[in-house]
């Protein structure tokens, strides 16, 4: 047991030592070095000012009152750093040795500014000036004590700590201030030429920060050259890591990244920037990154190898966004499986298909403020696409994107057992428009007009082209809008709940109902659309014992009908006979209404019982017309000549016989025969 209250009294007195020593120390002097061994390795002006007082924990050294450090001679904003006070450690075995090595240096609440020149300088790259030289001494005058030239001494830092501080950050080149508060940071940098770790949480605008950064040589990293770094932080819900290279004059980087942006808005304020509505499937509720990211010198960030995942929809694949002028500029080439943007025509992640069902369009506004965050130039391969309103086969799409007003070219798009080709535009400036020009071939129309308008009445395949214009904040805007033109053409198929043939036969609607239909050989028609109504007046249907001739209106904003069809059944070879009976459909799309118009078929039968009786009445008078010039000419002896009437020859008649008396009157004058 001896040994042990040796040892206990041996430690009891090597603290009294140390304690005694500390309390020898000449603080004055302690700080007064410090400064100048800062000043000579930084190039920038350390004050300390109040009373410097020894201290003994939790570090053993200094503590000193108000304390500055100088900003960059460029800068105009005051210093680079301010706090309330200074603790500085020393290295205790170094101290009775007779030397001072600081180990520690604590600010307390200190005011931090960083800032980046118009021309790209930086004011945390210590030991040059605005010129590129090395910086002064102590003396602000380039020169030691005894005159002689100085240089930048380099730094080291066993442990450095910032405990309630503030951060402003200042781009004089982008006019980009961040500020923020609440900072506690620590950061080691045992050699000069060796590693350097930092640590760092902070708030901005209510939300904590967090960082950590590790640099392989640091000397390199503070004078701008390019050395490895590895980074991970996050604010609010988003997460960022980097492992790679990077310098900062100019800034440029490349490496592996990974990124969880489940809080935009958060992570857009740490640049100054507000966040961008972006539309349901395409990152508005989740957003993650991975790939090999390069930042160049120009500013340009160039993504290879990219996973992008937006809302559950997956992509990959390469991305180059430029960010030099006016707006950023991204261009990329991406690829995908199945992607589901329903939600872009439909809310409440219901299908498409629901909606259409429902007494209207759906009327929530419809944001494409996203349209707005950049121009874009971007290829797109998917198996599929599911837009709720309407679902697409295997795709290949070219996407242009140029201030707020995209145009989507479909190079191959499968749907509906078809293809389809053309171009579709949303305009999102002062407002949102669409339009479009595309030719759909070889469609199933029953799973289209399903999914469309919830009309499953017709099967068959069919081809259809149409442009058209629209605008409006909702789906029904949109839909009350429409204005275009197109045709479509059928060949076999039926409609399904009509028996045109029964019903003409009958003359009963009756036939209306389950289990009726009409079969049919081939259909063809044009159309014109106007403020959300189609108008039809030249439908043409073929079938076995039938025939159809219709005109009307679909209202495609109002989702109803007012048509008109004109069948004739059991017509025979030579087109004459038959039965022909008007049919009116009426109503919603979702329950239309098939009526016989008797009206119409009884001003029908009237014009034909006028037709008859006009036709007799023609027959009469053609009759007499050739009775009378055949007893004209018996009598008296009149001719018709062609394209002459009765009349007209008996004008010319009565002149040729005046003529001629008139030339035997002027011959017995001059004595003639």
């Amino acid at each position: 047991m001896r040994w042990i209250v040796r040892l206990v009294s041996g430690l009891l007195m090597l603290i009294v030592v140390a304690i005694g020593l500390v309390y020898l120390i000449p603080s004055d002097r302690v700080a007064a070095r410090a400064a100048a061994e800062f000043s000579k390795a930084t190039g920038r002006e350390l004050v300390l000012e109040g009373a410097v007082k020894p201290t003994i924990w939790p570090v053993l050294g200094v503590k000193t009152g108000p304390v500055w450090i100088a900003n960059a001679d460029w800068s105009g904003e005051g210093p680079l750093l301010r706090a309330e006070s200074l603790s500085i450690g020393v290295d205790f075995a170094a101290l009775i040795g007779g030397t001072v090595r600081i180990t520690t240096v604590e600010a307390i609440a200190p005011q931090i500014i960083l800032e980046r020149s118009k021309t790209g300088q930086a004011n945390w790259v210590f030991g040059l000036g605005a010129t590129g030289v090395p910086a002064a001494g102590a003396d602000g005058t380039g020169r030691g004590a005894g005159g002689e030239a100085t240089a930048p001494r380099r730094v080291t830092l066993d442990r450095g700590l910032i405990r309630n501080g503030r951060l402003l950050y200042i781009d004089h080149a982008t006019g980009t201030r961040l500020a923020l508060g609440t900072i506690d940071a620590e950061a080691r940098l045992p050699e000069p030429e060796g590693e350097a770790t930092l640590s760092l949480s902070a708030v901005k605008d209510g939300r904590k920060l967090l960082a950590e950064a590790k640099v392989a040589r640091f000397a390199d990293f503070v004078a701008g050259r390019v050395s490895g770094l590895s980074f991970s932080g996050g604010v609010g819900d988003s997460g960022f890591e980097f492992d790679g290279r990077m310098g900062t004059a100019p800034l440029v980087a490349d490496g592996a990244v990974t990124a969880d942006i489940g809080d935009l808005p958060a992570l857009m304020g740490l640049v100054g920037l507000a966040a961008p509505e972006l539309p349901q499937g395409l990152g508005r509720t989740s957003r993650k990154i991975s790939g090999q990211v390069t930042l160049a010198p120009e500013g340009s960030v160039h993504l290879r190898g990219g996973v992008i995942s937006l809302d559950g929809n997956r992509f990959e694949g390469d991305a180059d966004l430029l960010l030099a002028g006016g707006r950023p500029q991204l261009k990329a080439s991406i690829r995908s499986g199945a992607l589901n943007l329903a939600a872009l025509a439909a809310t409440g992640g219901g299908s498409g298909g629901a909606a259409a069902k429902t007494a209207g369009w759906p009327k929530d506004r419809l944001d494409v403020s996203g349209l707005g965050a950049l121009d874009a130039a971007i290829s797109v391969a998917a198996d599929s696409i599911d837009l709720g309103l309407l679902k697409f086969g295997r795709a290949r799409l070219l996407l242009s994107l140029e201030r707020s007003r995209a145009v989507i070219e479909a190079r191959e798009l499968q749907a509906y057992g078809g293809t389809v080709t053309g171009e579709f535009v949303v305009n999102g400036r002062g407002g949102l428009s669409v339009g479009g020009n595309l030719a759909l071939g070889g469609l199933a129309m029953q799973p289209l007009l399903t999914d469309l308008a919830g009309f499953d009445r017709l099967i068959g395949n069919g081809d259809l082209s149409v442009r058209f214009v629209g605008s409006g904040n909702t789906v029904d805007a949109l839909a009350q809008s429409l204005s275009g033109e197109g045709r479509m053409t059928f060949g076999k198929g039926e409609l399904r709940g009509l028996d045109l043939v029964g019903m003409l036969r009958n003359l009963d609607p009756g036939y209306v109902g389950a289990g009726t239909k009409t079969i049919f050989n081939a259909v063809g028609a044009s159309f014109t659309m106007r403020d959300g109504v189609l108008f039809n007046d030249d439908l043409l249907l073929s079938a076995p014992y039938l025939k159809a001739e219709g005109k009307g209106r679909v209202g495609i904003g109002a989702r109803d009908l007012d048509y008109r069809i004109l069948p004739t059944a059991l017509e025979k070879d030579d087109g004459t006979g038959g039965i022909r009976v008007p049919l009116k459909i009426t109503g919603p799309w979702e329950k239309p209404k098939f009526q016989l118009d008797l009206k119409a078929l009884a001003d029908q039968e009237l014009a034909g019982e006028k037709a008859k009786l006009k036709a007799r009445a023609k027959e009469e008078a053609d009759r007499a017309r050739a009775q009378l010039k055949a007893k004209a000419e018996k009598e008296l002896g009149l001719k018709q000549q062609d394209g002459e009437s009765l009349e007209d020859a008996a004008r010319r008649r009565a002149r040729e016989a005046l003529d001629e008396q008139a030339g035997k009157l002027l011959k017995g004058l001059l004595g003639g025969n």
